[in-house]
């Protein structure tokens, strides 16, 4: 594998809603390339100095990719919570950031279908803006679920596509529907052709529990979530056990993190 390392500049950095920020980079041509659910690792300086040890890369989704008078623009999402993402929310514009990328085997969608359902839990949501962006391109049906604890979370609908059907979800009702994200998965299977999902892993498996429960024969993509420290397979911080197919041990980082639900949880 050809690994790039490359000193990025903050083109744009703003809060957007809730915890959740977005950032802009100047990047190389290298990422033209990129696809959706693909990730980067960003290097975060110490944003509190009274922790003298080094701080390890943060594994980051790929937002978006944009060209700019021949500039190649990527976005990243992402919530602060941490010592990491504060470093990161304080970078202003001009601001040198160093990445590794792109990483990683991303979504795999099926061009010859029509509706396509992509549901995401919090931040999960990040990857899943840019593929409805080239879905949306191909003139497909989608519909986005975006499911988190509260309003504040919500990934705002003006920001959307405006051919994209938005369902938003929140557990305490402030916005949307009550519950979780498993309710209008159910709702939409017989509707969609091939679905995609970002989150949490109990989300996931909740997901596939759906799937297997109403015998559904249909692709659900999953993106996986995990520390890692090198992003790149050398590590083993983001080790899974997949249910089926190959035994043993697979990377999030390199065998995915897109895995086909059914290979990860049964």
């Amino acid at each position: 594998m050809t690994l790039h390392s490359e000193t990025a500049h903050v083109i744009e950095n703003i809060h957007l809603y809730g915890l959740t920020h977005l950032m802009w980079l100047e990047v190389s041509d290298l990422y033209e390339s990129a696809s959706p659910g693909q990730f980067l690792m960003i290097t975060c300086d110490d944003a509190e100095r009274s922790f003298s040890e080094p701080s390890l890369g943060r594994a980051m989704s790929i937002f978006g990719i944009r060209t700019d008078g021949g500039t190649q623009e990527i976005g990243i999402l992402y919530d602060v919570v941490g010592r990491g993402t504060r470093w990161m929310s304080q970078q202003e514009e001009n601001a040198e950031v160093r990445i590794l990328g792109p990483l990683g085997k991303g979504f795999a969608p099926n061009f010859n279908l029509r509706n396509m359902l992509l549901i995401g839990g919090g931040i999960g949501i990040a990857p899943l803006i840019w593929l409805a962006d080239r879905l949306v391109d191909r003139d497909l049906g989608v519909t986005l679920v975006h499911g988190a604890s509260d309003a504040d979370k919500i990934f705002p609908i003006s920001l959307l596509p405006s051919d994209v059907e938005f369902v938003a979800v929140t557990e305490d009702g402030s916005l949307g529907e009550k519950g979780l994200v498993t309710a209008p998965f159910e709702r939409l299977l017989d509707w969609s052709d091939q679905s995609f999902a970002c989150g949490p892993d109990p989300m996931l498996q909740a997901l596939n529990d759906v799937r297997k429960q109403y015998l559904v024969d249909k692709e659900l993509q999953v993106l996986m979530e995990a520390r890692m420290a090198c992003g790149f397979g050398v590590c083993y911080s983001c080790a899974v056990f997949p249910r089926k197919g190959k035994k043993g041990v697979e990377l999030i980082c390199t065998d995915g993190p897109m895995f086909d639900s059914s290979h990860v949880f049964g």
